[in-house]
């Protein structure tokens, strides 16, 4: 055997090992639906605060504002 035939013959060879072991990339969709659970608890709290004589102004002016 001569040195190009073994050459060739590694290189075909090698060839043929490195696809064998190449990387595969899939995509699947999960068989369970994803889950987000979120626990929020949302407080809203207003406080309005007037005193006697300016609600008093407020309820006799009605044209005030």
């Amino acid at each position: 055997m001569n040195w190009k035939a073994a050459s060739s013959a590694a290189i075909l060879c090698g060839s043929i090992y490195l696809t064998g072991c190449s990387p595969s990339v899939r995509l699947e969709a999960p068989d369970k639906p994803i889950e987000i659970n979120m626990n929020v608890k949302i407080e809203h709290e207003i406080r309005l605060k007037v005193e006697k004589d300016v609600d008093e102004l407020l309820t006799s002016q009605k044209g005030l504002f």
